[in-house]
């Protein structure tokens, strides 16, 4: 009877207890009734072993210098063609004289502060007499590094910093590199068959060739962006002011167009990326499938074929019908208007200053054949330089 009450506490004690349950045992004794634990082993506890997942990297950042040393360069060569051009020897009158020789060219010339063309010229200047009839293709490329004064200079490099180091810092010094020098080529490219008759300088191509790149870039990579709509259309409306501002008188809009067409193809070459959910085996955890997801989308890959195949055909018909002397507006009446849109406030008319001068003693008369106006000047021993120089203030 004690037993069965003694065993019968116990289980009640036991099912009422949220503590662990331990096994019970009943002593057969009348003298010793009490309740002993059972020993029971403890299985051992087993620790999972822990999995470790590699990094998995997905682009790699860049440190941008190439940026930088194109602005360093840029405005290296901006110093030695203002050495070279050493206004107070060359011209009859400079702007901040206190330069010296680095003083730049009067205003009614050269409102960029910047200058003389015969000096841009002699440095480099894109003029297609000297590319076709002299066989000075380089001018195709050196045009590029030289620009018309400080303003053009400023405006260039800051943009070129602000887009540039960007685009560097995520698709490496290389490919910035290729897009910035052959969008360049593909300007002065286009430029050189709209505007024969004119001298052109100017990183603007490039620069040009770095924004059409971007919108490329978004483009080809569309998956892989959160706000690409805003983006986008950000992008279309920094590109069309850009471009609007070109329809100005002496801004060599066709060398941006030319220079953005060549980018927008180029990026679809150099700044695709891999899909998004692709993950390289070097960098895939283990077990993980590399066949799960190719890494580029089938559209990436059509759009990289096809603007490979445009980029070369088009530089290298270009080429072939600059040296040839083609003229492209024989062939489009309207695309003059894709550069300037004359106006009741300005005119269009880009033609070269040529002058006739007669030279008595010191006193030189200059007289503009585009506008038939006659200034007389006394400049003892004036040298044709200087002549040249008055002569592009009288047309101006």
């Amino acid at each position: 009877m004690w037993l069965a009450f003694s065993i019968g506490v116990g289980v009640a004690a036991m099912a009422t207890d949220p503590s662990p349950q331990i096994p019970m045992r009943a002593s057969s004794k009348s003298s010793n009734n009490s309740i002993h634990p059972v020993d029971v082993e403890t299985p051992p506890v087993r620790t999972p072993t822990p999995i470790i997942y590699r990094e998995i990297k997905h682009f790699k950042k860049w440190i941008p210098w190439l940026v930088p040393a194109f602005v360093v360069a840029n405005t290296v060569m901006f110093i030695i063609t203002m050495y070279v051009n050493n206004c107070p020897k060359n011209s009859v009158s400079c702007v901040a004289d206190f330069l010296g020789r680095f003083s730049f060219q009067p205003f009614k010339e050269n409102p960029l502060l910047g200058p003389s063309s015969a000096t841009l010229l002699k440095m480099g200047a894109l003029h297609v007499k000297e590319v076709v009839d002299g066989d000075q293709g380089w001018r195709l490329i050196t045009c590029n590094w030289l620009h018309g004064g400080v303003f053009h200079l400023l405006a260039n490099m800051l943009s070129l910093l602000v887009i540039g180091i960007r685009l560097e810092r995520e698709f490496g010094f290389i490919r910035v590199g290729l897009i910035y020098i052959i969008s360049g080529f593909g300007g002065s490219l286009m430029s050189a068959l709209f505007l024969q008759s004119n001298i052109s300088v100017g990183a603007s191509g490039a620069l040009f060739g770095i924004l059409g790149s971007m919108l490329s870039e978004l483009i080809t990579n569309w998956t892989i962006y959160a706000n690409k709509v805003a983006s986008f259309v950000t992008l279309l409306v920094i590109i069309a002011v850009n471009l609007a501002v070109g329809i100005l008188p002496h801004v060599d809009n066709f060398a941006h167009i030319g220079g953005f067409l060549t980018g927008f193809l180029l990026g679809f070459v150099f700044l695709i990326r891999p899909q998004f959910g692709w993950v390289s085996q070097r960098y895939a955890p283990p077990g993980h499938s590399s066949s799960a997801r190719p890494k580029f989308k089938k559209y990436q890959c059509i759009l990289w074929a096809v603007s490979l195949i445009l980029v070369i055909v088009g530089l290298s018909l270009g080429l072939i019908m600059l040296l040839r002397g083609v003229n492209a507006n024989d062939h489009c009446s309207w695309c003059h208007y894709l550069s300037c849109v004359p106006t009741s406030r300005w005119s269009c008319n880009t033609e070269p200053a040529y002058c006739s001068s007669t030279q008595l003693g010191s006193q030189v008369n200059v007289t503009c054949s585009t506008n038939g106006r006659t200034t007389t000047y006394f400049l003892p021993g004036a040298s044709s330089s200087q002549i040249q120089s008055l002569c592009s203030q009288q047309c101006s």
